[in-house]
């Protein structure tokens, strides 16, 4: 029987709390008609589902999972922010040594090239709040380019650029050096860091997040990750309505 703190949920989520997926790819999974429950197909978003019903996904019966994970990982350069790569490249998830056969997935992603911070749960409900745009967690990067920055084209970043009908903004940075920027994302589009500094002609030669929210690394080196303290989680989960982390410049 599942616990009564799952007592009368809305369907995507009891999902997600079983590691079905995250909460917006359980909604997809309800409209394809891959959901039952108590044997009849549901494809309602928001059925509530009660502790006593019998939820379904593809013919299996599922059930929240008994414990949730949160785990932060300091990716290294070269590792591939997935389950799988039919090429053969290294898989972050693979740094999990831990994780053993739980399923465990990314939130948001790094990629290729890109190293730093990158979460780790099996709470799809937890994967949805934090990755969600609405949620307005910022992620901090530390930028290296290949020729002097110039804080003109900053400052356009800053203000919001168009690029093949796509519009990307940074929400602030910091100087470093003349080759290296702190940024700070919101949004944080599919390579849209690579994206703007490519448009204005430069060469990234790294990036790295060190920031996601009010979480940081704790000092851990390339390969390694830690469980997310209680106090983070929560700090990660607060009402989308919440103010931003972070400073401003």
């Amino acid at each position: 029987m599942v616990d009564t703190e799952y007592d009368g949920l809305r369907l995507q989520v009891y999902l997600a709390k079983c590691d079905v997926g995250s909460r917006r790819k359980c909604e997809a999974l309800i409209a394809a008609g891959q959901v039952s429950v108590n044997n009849l197909v549901v494809r309602v978003q928001g059925t509530k589902v009660h502790y006593r019903d019998v939820v379904t996904f593809e013919g299996k019966e599922v059930h929240p999972t008994a414990q949730m994970e949160y785990i932060l990982l300091n990716k290294p350069e070269g590792y591939l922010c997935s389950n799988y790569d039919a090429e053969g490249r290294p898989i972050a998830i693979d740094l999990l040594k831990a994780s053993g056969d739980r399923r465990l997935f990314h939130v948001g992603r790094l990629d290729f090239k890109s190293s730093g911070l990158i979460i780790y749960t099996n709470d799809g409900a937890f994967a949805n709040a934090v990755a969600h745009p609405s949620s307005e967690i910022e992620k901090e990067y530390i930028l290296e380019v290949d020729k002097p920055l110039l804080e003109t084209d900053l400052s356009d970043f800053k203000t919001g650029v168009n690029m093949d009908g796509v519009w990307y903004r940074i929400e602030s940075y910091r100087i470093i050096n003349q080759f290296q920027v702190s940024l700070v994302l919101i949004e944080g589009k599919n390579r849209e860091i690579r994206n703007l500094f490519a448009g204005r002609g430069y060469y990234v030669r790294k990036l790295k997040r060190i920031r996601i929210g009010p979480v940081t690394s704790f000092n851990l080196r390339p390969g390694d990750y830690r469980n997310l303290t209680k106090q983070e989680i929560h700090d990660l989960t607060l009402s989308e309505k919440r103010g931003k982390h972070g400073s401003r410049n």
